[in-house]
């Protein structure tokens, strides 16, 4: 199963030093039921495509609860063995937490198919989003046009083999 993991860029540092991905259990996104009934599609690509926008959010949120780390949203993809992920009870018709499940423990870093990163030129949107996040969750519509400018840049796509430059500790 293909799952999305919500990183910061310093989280991604963590998880190339330790070689893990979280401790267990750790948030992630993927195609769960709940996510196709609410995106009406048949595509698994588009599927995808929704549940990796899932994680960019949640590595959005991420992002504004750690000041130090650099503005860029991080979402890594990486593939569990099925069981491995699970829906928590009750999440199902929530749109805050569709394609949210739980992976009961760590993944190696190793198992990755890939890192999406926002651009530089992310970097001043996801900022302001990152800033506006408590008042758009307040039903501010002012705050949530904010938030929804950082989900216009597409996250870019890097082959792990690139963690070491994203993180600062290539050669």
């Amino acid at each position: 199963m293909r799952v999305y993991v919500p990183l910061t860029l310093s989280g991604l540092a963590e998880a190339y030093k330790t070689g893990e991905l979280g401790s267990g259990p750790f948030v992630a996104y993927a195609v769960t039921p709940a996510l196709r009934e609410w995106y009406l599609s048949d595509d698994i690509e588009e599927l995808e495509y929704a549940a990796l926008n899932r994680a960019a959010l949640a590595s959005l949120r991420l992002v504004a609860l750690d000041p130090g780390t650099p503005r860029r949203r991080v979402v890594v993809a990486v593939d569990v063995p099925d069981g491995a992920a699970v829906a928590e009870p009750g999440l199902g018709p929530d749109p805050a937490s569709l394609g949210e499940l739980r992976v009961g423990a760590a993944v190696a870093l190793a198992d990755a198919a890939a890192v999406h990163v926002d651009s530089d030129e992310a970097e001043a949107e996801v900022t302001a989003a990152a800033d506006a996040l408590g008042a758009a969750d307040r039903g501010d519509d002012d705050a949530q046009f904010v938030v929804d400018g950082a989900a216009d840049h597409e996250l870019l796509w890097f082959a792990t083999q690139e963690i070491p430059n994203l993180v600062g500790l290539g050669d």
